[in-house]
């Protein structure tokens, strides 16, 4: 198969508050906060059935105790009202937008039963997913200016995929592959069994044959030695992994557009402007969605009173 295939163009991302996250299928949401709620909520509110009267109701805002970048609160809301339709949510701003030490998010008022059982769930969610797009939007704005796209990768919580990608995106950020099946990436236990040099070439581009038109191909090495040989099979995609800052900027030399070049390993808060300035086109953090802290977010209830 000939190298006919060049790289596709990443355009220099755009500020990160300037362009509307792709939002998650309600249905999705749904699916992962019933199986929540049913995890949390088994039989019923044990606490809130012998403490609160039925007829009570009740208005509480969601508080930042500190600041940060909102995502989730889709989630939040799916939270409340699967637990008790009756409530009403007012969001005081929108996903993707940031917020200071003591700002509004959203406000619940409704049954204050059905508040209190549903706000471990939504907190839960919306202090996770806030936490990654406060994260996501540091390393973004550390990397300004150099056109290097900041995404996430695989390692995310089970179940959550789709949520804390789309916390990600949130923050700015972008998305790698979604799943094994969503895209060829040959790494470093794949190539171990497929030889070198030549032999490497000729595997891949092997490989490669057999895929549609549509499937992109990323190749992962972490020597600059391995880079000829799969340079030659015309790739979409070069990971340079744990590749020191004066080996990733020989690799985009050498790769001189002819494929994309992601960066990846060793990506810190600290590090990344640095990778970001070797001219890199991505660069895939982990730490995005695994080592995340959740955020400081609190449920104050403003207002209790009865219906009769």
């Amino acid at each position: 198969m000939q190298n006919t295939i060049s790289a596709p163009a990443i355009p220099t991302p755009a500020t990160p508050t300037t362009v509307m996250p792709l939002p998650v299928p309600t249905r999705a949401i749904n699916q992962i906060v019933l199986a929540a709620l049913a995890e949390d909520n088994p039989r019923g509110d044990l606490t809130g059935n012998v403490l609160i009267p039925a007829d009570a109701q009740a208005t509480a805002s969601v508080i930042a105790r500190e600041p940060g970048t909102c995502a989730g609160l889709d989630t939040f809301i799916a939270a409340m009202k699967l637990t008790d339709p009756a409530l009403e949510l007012t969001p005081a701003l929108a996903d993707g937008d940031e917020f200071n030490t003591g700002d509004t998010l959203i406000t619940v008022t409704g049954p204050a039963r059905g508040l209190l059982a549903g706000e471990r769930v939504g907190l839960n969610l919306l202090q996770r997913m806030s936490g990654i797009a406060t994260a996501t939007r540091a390393y973004v704005r550390a990397a300004a200016g150099t056109g290097a796209r900041i995404v996430d990768t695989r390692k995310t919580t089970p179940g959550l995929r789709i949520l804390e990608r789309y916390a990600v995106r949130c923050g700015g950020g972008h998305n790698h592959r979604d799943n094994l099946s969503d895209a060829v990436m040959a790494k470093d236990n794949h190539l171990a069994l497929l030889g070198t040099g030549a032999d490497l070439t000729d595997a891949l581009r092997a490989a490669r044959a057999q895929l549609g038109h549509t499937v992109h191909f990323e190749v992962e090495i972490d020597s600059l030695d391995q880079l000829d040989a799969v340079l030659a099979a015309g790739v979409d995609t070069i990971m340079l992994d744990n590749f020191s800052l004066a080996d990733l900027a020989e690799g985009v030399r050498r790769i001189n557009g002819a494929a994309l070049v992601e960066a990846s390993g060793n990506v810190t808060l600290d590090t990344v402007a640095a990778i970001a300035a070797t001219g890199v086109d991505v660069i895939s953090s982990g730490a995005l969605t695994h080592s995340v802290r959740a955020l400081d977010l609190g449920l104050d209830i403003t207002i209790k009173t009865s219906t009769t």
